[in-house]
């Protein structure tokens, strides 16, 4: 494919999206992460299976958003990959968190990344949040007819509002309506085991450290009910994913906390007289 060049008064503007569909830029056929490409559709029954990301959790707190994901992918009934990356910085003031088929939602994500630094070096300003919470949803309702065939992507999309001074998050249906959350949220399939643990737990402008702990704890109780996420895996060392976003902008949780934090929730759970 060669190089389009684009006459002044035929400028694409900083849709990077718009212009992939512009110029008819075939998007790759969904597949399995790391396996051969299939035909669409071939999902269905009897087909070969897709891996798929399961649970992921966004918490409100008083400087900003946490957002977390566990780490396994499945493939059918069995476990395809034990170390897959969900939380991702979108740019510098939010994340993107994902569920569903992997394939296409990792791909959705890298372009959603690529629109918006396009957008801020065509524009010269960063898009507002409520601009990019937008266009993930174009993204997703896009995806619509691969949804249909079984390929549903749900992502999860949080960041620091500049101009509000807080943190905001935003929940995604297979249509692309994309709607506020006003403290926490979370999906996948652990996803309803994972919300009603947070909603125990939260309250209103919860420090930093509490709302990480809440998040893991979350995610611990979803993997204890749901064979789809996955727990903290301490035989390979891997833990799950855990970000934050403030006005400092998007800093990932060292592994080392998380893997602190999930020890002393088993050891205080042994102390309590309930198994991990």
């Amino acid at each position: 494919m060669t190089l389009p060049f684009f006459t002044p008064l035929d400028d694409p503007g900083p849709d990077f999206a718009g212009l992939i569909r512009r110029l008819q830029i075939p998007m790759r056929a969904p597949a399995n992460i790391g396996g051969p490409q299939v035909p669409m559709g071939a999902g269905g029954p009897g087909g070969p299976e897709y891996r798929h990301g399961t649970t992921v959790v966004a918490i409100r707190f008083a400087d900003g958003i946490v957002m977390a994901g566990d780490r396994r992918a499945t493939e059918g009934h069995s476990i395809a990959h034990r170390a897959m990356e969900k939380v991702f910085p979108a740019d510098r003031f939010s994340a993107v968190a994902i569920a569903g088929a992997a394939g296409p939602a990792v791909e959705m994500v890298r372009l959603f990344q690529t629109q918006l630094e396009h957008y801020e070096k065509v524009e010269g300003a960063v898009l507002s949040l409520e601009g990019k919470a937008n266009q993930l949803g174009q993204m997703v309702r896009e995806h619509l007819p691969m949804a249909m065939q079984g390929l549903a992507v749900i992502p999860l999309f949080a960041g620091y509002d500049l101009a509000r001074g807080t943190g905001r998050i935003f929940t995604y249906d297979v249509t692309g309506g994309h709607y506020e959350e006003t403290e926490h949220n979370a999906t996948g399939s652990g996803g309803r085991d994972a919300r009603t643990t947070i909603k125990l737990g939260y309250r209103t402008g919860m420090a930093r450290d509490d709302a990480v702990e809440l998040a893991v704890q979350a995610l611990f109780e979803a993997a204890d009910e749901d064979s789809a996420t996955g727990g903290p895996d301490l035989v390979r060392g891997i833990y799950p994913l855990v970000a934050t976003v403030t006005a400092a902008g998007f800093e990932a949780v060292t592994e080392e906390e998380v893997a602190l934090r999930f020890a002393t929730l088993i050891e205080r759970r042994r102390v309590e007289g309930r198994e991990p």
